[in-house]
């Protein structure tokens, strides 16, 4: 059983996917924001950051220097980076994202918030514009990486979109890139990891 099903109190015969899917990379993704917000704010509280404690919990990770999060982000990141090819400027993005944008305890909630939308709206928006290219067969990697970063810029750059709430979907995902400060590179390798990892779901099994 992995790590993962055990966080989360999951039987092997319960999970629906493999090591390494997309569950256990939007897993370590929480748990790296959480373990990066208890590291820079100094946060002692558990409650606040409960991806991060159980990933502590199972791992028993020890606290490093009496602070939450320090121990937490490094494991985290090292098996980001080991799994899924995370670079290092992803992680200084991150961050310096939440360093920005987060001063106290109570900006944790609404830059979580705005994270979340963020992602959902630029993956909804890549998987719409993509179509077709997202099913590129798995040896083209070089070919799907490009396609990537060609759709995120047009998402940052074009305006004469036909269809208007794609452009209005472009001009929120611009307002969460200039609050958030994440870069085109690392919209793209996240868009990219996220889409090269759904394409690697099993497909549910019909019921008869």
């Amino acid at each position: 059983m992995s790590i993962f099903s055990k966080l989360f109190g999951k039987k092997e015969s319960e999970e629906s996917e493999k090591v390494g899917g997309m569950q256990d990379f939007m897993t370590l993704i929480r748990v790296y924001y959480q373990s990066a917000m208890a590291s820079s704010l100094g946060i002692t509280n558990l409650g606040f950051l409960p991806d991060m404690a159980a990933f502590k919990r199972s791992l028993k990770i020890p606290t490093q220097n009496n602070k939450l999060g320090i121990a937490e982000k490094s494991r985290c990141k090292k098996m980001l980076s080991q799994i899924y090819g995370m670079s290092d400027g992803f992680f200084k993005e991150i961050d310096a994202s939440i360093k920005k944008n987060c001063r106290n305890a109570n900006d944790i909630k609404n830059y979580l918030f705005l994270f979340q939308g963020f992602s959902n709206d630029l993956m909804t928006l890549m998987g719409n514009l993509m179509q077709w290219k997202i099913r590129l067969p798995g040896f083209m990697k070089k070919a799907l990486y490009s396609l990537t970063e060609k759709t995120v810029n047009d998402i940052l750059t074009k305006d004469n979109w036909k269809d208007n709430a794609v452009r209005v979907t472009c001009l929120n995902i611009r307002k969460y890139q200039h609050t958030l400060g994440y870069s085109q590179q690392w919209m793209t390798e996240y868009a990219h990891r996220i889409i090269t990892l759904a394409k690697k779901e099993k497909q549910p099994k019909e019921e008869i």
